[in-house]
């Protein structure tokens, strides 16, 4: 019975190593930089903290599905390296040597992702699955609500409008002003301006008396004396 026993755990961990390996089926990289992320407060990867991904993959595919039963030991990881990277695959609980669709895997853990990332005190770029596109950051809430935000915009074109209708009525009332002014000083001009009668002004000319040629005065005299 031992040796039933010890040949059915051999063949449990031949498939295992079948199903986690580099590029199989349903398999995802993982990418690990944790001195990046915390710089002199980062952690040793070690055992529990294998330990601890297993658990996280598990808590995303039950709380993806309410059916999934998925155990931590559904939870394969294999070729790790000092550089922390690594390789997984999620078992099926009911027969434990067939892989869970990769599809099913990326679906859960990007619907997890802010908890995974949490529970290792990282972010999307420290904590990398290479197979399954990044999530996207929380939309950020201004700090000013958006109806105010509106609000002084409108009120600043009103306010803009208000004062371009004002300047523009000042310059028009000034340019008024002018143009009346030019055309009292022209009239005053127009008034005072003496017509030139055969090159004299008219003033100077005494209409009733007229105006003595002296060329024809000389002449009269001339004949008179005669």
């Amino acid at each position: 019975m031992l040796r039933a026993l010890l040949l059915t755990l051999s063949v449990v961990a031949i498939a295992h190593a079948e199903l986690c390996k580099p590029d199989a089926q349903n398999a995802f990289k993982v990418r690990i930089s944790i001195k990046t992320a915390l710089g002199d407060n980062a952690y040793a990867w070690d055992a529990n903290e294998e330990y601890l991904f297993k658990a996280m993959v598990a808590f995303a595919m039950r709380r993806y599905s309410s059916k999934s039963t998925t155990q931590i030991s559904n939870v394969l990881l294999c070729n790790v390296t000092d550089r922390v990277s690594f390789w997984f695959v999620v078992t099926d609980s009911s027969k434990n040597v067939t892989t869970v669709p990769g599809s099913v895997v990326e679906a859960a853990i990007r619907m997890n992702r802010n908890r995974i990332n949490s529970a290792f005190l990282l972010s999307d770029k420290t904590l990398q699955f290479l197979k399954i596109t990044s999530t996207l950051s929380p939309p950020v809430e201004p700090s000013t609500p958006v109806w105010l935000i509106v609000f002084g915009v409108v009120l600043c074109l009103i306010v803009a409008g208000i004062v371009f209708l004002v300047v523009s009525g000042i310059q028009k009332h000034k340019k008024k002003n002018k143009e009346s002014t030019e055309r009292e000083n022209l009239e005053e001009k127009v008034e005072v301006t003496v017509t030139l009668e055969n090159g004299l002004p008219c003033e100077v000319l005494d209409l009733k008396a007229g105006h003595i040629n002296g060329v024809f005065a000389a002449d009269d005299e001339r004949f008179t004396s005669l």
